[in-house]
């Protein structure tokens, strides 16, 4: 049951970053288009750290996919390390440290989410900073008031 939510999680996820399965694979060490396609569809559990992977990819939160995947997912393949999967209550990243959002950038990954693939890309090229143009493409994907806020922050 819980491979199932966890797959629909992931499609879900991977559909909205713009990737297809092959293109998730290579950005989850072990993982195959045919391991990702069996996980999706609830066959195949992939390991705590490959979701993980799949969450930093894709843009979505660690917490959601591992709440969804519960206490007993992924344990014959491994458990990961430093995620409390049974309460949820914090999720770590590889380096050991716990990620709180701002509003801010709740902001950010809700704009993210809505926007199609050539505005992530594009959204994505700003905030690195490559081109010349990185403000106005800000600007133009999450208008004025998030242009100031990235402004502030970097003051």
């Amino acid at each position: 049951m819980a491979a199932k939510k966890v797959g629909a999680l992931i499609k879900k996820a991977r559909t909205d970053a713009g990737l297809t399965q092959e293109q998730l694979a290579k950005k989850v060490a072990g993982a195959t288009a045919t391991d990702i396609g069996k996980a999706e569809r609830g066959e195949k559990e992939l390991t705590l750290d490959q979701l993980k992977m799949i969450a930093r990819v894709t843009g979505v939160t660690q917490k959601s996919l591992l709440d969804a995947a519960g206490p007993s997912y992924g344990k014959t393949s491994g458990t990961g390390s430093g995620a409390k999967t049974s309460s949820g209550a914090k999720t770590s990243s590889s380096s050991g440290s716990t990620m709180k959002l701002t509003a801010a950038e709740k902001k950010l990954v809700e704009l993210y989410r809505e926007a199609d693939s050539d505005a992530k890309k594009a959204a994505i090229k700003a905030l690195k900073g490559e081109g010349s143009e990185a403000n106005e493409l800000i600007k133009n994907l999450f208008g004025n008031a998030m242009t100031q806020m990235i402004k502030n922050a970097t003051k």
